[in-house]
């Protein structure tokens, strides 16, 4: 009897383990299959960083039962090697290792969460409190370059007059969504004269990029400030629908998720189309909603590099809500430039954290 138990027991534990491997092996086949003609692979890249955790304790696991099963975890963790670089950096020390010989671009980039506060029912006093705090922030690291996502305010009339005081010496291009009380939208401040500018709306969607030309000692560049399509999921609504097991809820929660993961993709497509038309350089830097295991960032990567790759160190994460799992803001440059450091302040004034990093053109 104890001989059967124990082979079930075996039986049991290698088919989960064999789950699990395959699920992870499928987060890192998300990297180039299209959301949109197949969007619940996307779901394992998303859930990639614990997918690759729990292959982890599993072979640990294995190791102490000296059981010959800890081969599946094993083999399925290989290709982590490749992939855990864009979640985690231990050191920096490669960004520093010639000396600097060419112009120096600082990029701050930041979902601004609308300025809404969201530890807060502060109301219109704490959104401003949370602009000026954000403002304060941003002017202290002096960036070269500002790009914005969900930046809000009440008087879109006004917005040129109320930066070009906030932020003197700067140019402001921006395209913001009226509502009934604040506008919205993304917003790109620079201190470098802007040649050209325009925007990439997105079909059916409060979601999009806009595109700015610079030039900064003899190099001429482009830079894009997206933001792709939102889940629009309140975590806090999310965990109370658990909580009181309300199907209704979890059923709109089920296609939001999916129309966000079949909506981005064309959204990318939309963004990498208007860079190989370009003729410039292109940096792209803003809010993905979506992570490295993604189809987002593969397409997004190519031609360029990652500033948190080349220059990061510590956990790369973005998103407060869930940190250390998702990195969803970016800076990525061209990959005749050099990133010289790349910092994420985790800072109280918005969901998303800032990402500031130093580009050698």
């Amino acid at each position: 009897m104890a001989k059967k138990k124990y082979r079930i027991f075996g039986i049991t534990s290698r088919f989960l383990m064999l789950i699990v491997a395959a699920l992870l092996a499928l987060s890192y086949l998300s990297i180039v299959i299209n959301p949109a003609k197949l969007w619940p692979v996307s779901l394992s890249g998303i859930f990639y960083v614990p997918l690759m955790t729990l292959n982890l304790l599993l072979l640990l696991w294995a190791f102490k039962r000296r059981s010959k099963s800890f081969v599946i975890p094993l083999l399925v963790l290989l290709p982590s090697f490749f992939f855990i670089g864009r979640y985690v950096q231990l050191s920096s020390e490669k960004a520093d290792d010639k000396p600097v010989s060419g112009e120096v671009v600082k990029i701050l980039s930041w979902n601004v969460g609308r300025f809404a506060l969201h530890d807060s029912e502060a109301g219109i006093a704490g959104a401003v409190q949370c602009m000026d705090s954000i403002f304060s922030f941003i002017r202290q690291h002096d960036p070269d370059i500002i790009c914005l996502q969900e930046f809000s305010i009440a008087n879109a009339e006004r917005v040129k007059e109320y930066l070009k005081d906030r932020f003197r010496g700067y140019t402001a291009e921006y395209y913001l969504f009226p509502e009934a009380q604040n506008s919205f939208g993304n917003l790109t401040l620079s201190r470098f004269p802007v040649e050209g500018k325009g925007r990439i709306r997105f079909e059916e969607s409060a979601n999009l990029a806009i595109y700015t030309d610079h030039v900064a000692g003899n190099r001429h560049f482009r830079v894009y400030n997206c933001h792709f399509e939102s889940y629009n999921i309140s975590m806090t609504g999310l965990v109370k629908g658990l909580a009181m097991r309300d199907s209704t809820l979890m059923a709109r929660t089920g296609d939001k998720v999916k129309r966000s993961i079949t909506r981005r993709p064309k959204q990318v497509d939309q963004v990498f189309e208007d860079i190989e038309s370009c003729p410039l350089e292109s940096f792209v830097c803003g809010d993905f909603n979506d992570n490295p295991m993604s189809y987002t960032y593969y397409r997004m990567t190519r031609d360029r590099k990652d500033a948190f790759i080349e220059a990061g160190k510590g956990f790369g994460a973005t998103y407060s809500l869930l940190w250390p799992m998702l990195r969803i803001d970016y800076v990525l440059f061209p990959e005749n430039c050099r990133a010289l450091s790349h910092q994420i302040p985790r800072l109280p004034f918005s969901d998303h954290y800032p990402v500031i990093t130093e580009i050698e053109l």
